[in-house]
């Protein structure tokens, strides 16, 4: 098991990947089925934004052990059940060991959850249409998915006007750095590294998938 200079890590079955999904079965997993494909649920997509909050500070794969807690705990982060939360919830869920019991996270998600139900009920789209808008053009993207150029943009153009606008709306934990983590693991962008073997699967889903509008 190799992880070599342009990034890919080849595992025992013979299968490059990116190398930060290493060699636990739940994070190749996600890596392979999930980072980067086009999601278009509003749910979901909120799941991704607060679980992007949550990680802040922590390893994904930290996150990924806890997600179904998360979800258990969050009512399986469907918008208008979390903004319908109060402090008593709070309270409950800071006693809940089996997500992350930061105070200033867990209210962000309430927080946040009512951002994005406020936002439908204004503009009549969807929240999944909203973030969809903020997808990069073709000439912002890059020639080629590298190891460098992914270290060197942890955050991009795209990421930014994205994080602005969430901000406007009221929402926090959305900086830069999580809104181009949202965008990656949404399908917003394809930064599976060029020789990665999810990376055309992931290609060919953005190329059916609807956007939203």
């Amino acid at each position: 098991m190799n992880e070599t200079t342009d990034g890919l890590l080849r595992g025992e079955d013979g299968v490059a990947r990116c190398f930060w999904c290493g060699t636990d079965p739940a994070y190749r997993h996600y890596h392979d089925r999930e980072w980067g494909r086009p999601v278009a649920d509003d749910d979901r997509l909120f799941e991704k934004l607060c679980l992007e909050g949550f990680q802040s500070g922590l390893s994904w794969a930290t996150i990924l052990r806890k997600r179904e807690n998360f979800r258990r705990a969050f009512a399986d982060f469907r918008i208008e059940a979390v903004a319908a939360m109060g402090e008593a919830d709070v309270e409950r869920l800071l006693g809940d060991p089996g997500i992350v019991r930061h105070r200033g996270k867990i209210v962000s998600t309430l927080n946040n959850a009512r951002r994005a139900a406020a936002l439908r009920e204004r503009t009549g789209r969807s929240f999944a249409a909203f973030l969809w808008s903020f997808a990069p053009e073709p000439g912002e993207r890059p020639e080629a998915v590298t190891l460098a150029w992914l270290r060197e943009n942890p955050a991009t153009p795209a990421s930014t006007r994205l994080s602005k606008a969430l901000k406007r709306e009221g929402f926090t934990f959305v900086g830069p750095t999580t809104a181009y983590a949202l965008m990656q693991g949404t399908g917003l962008v394809d930064d599976h590294m060029e020789g990665c073997a999810a990376r055309a699967e992931a290609e060919s889903a953005r190329a059916a998938f609807e956007v939203p509008k």
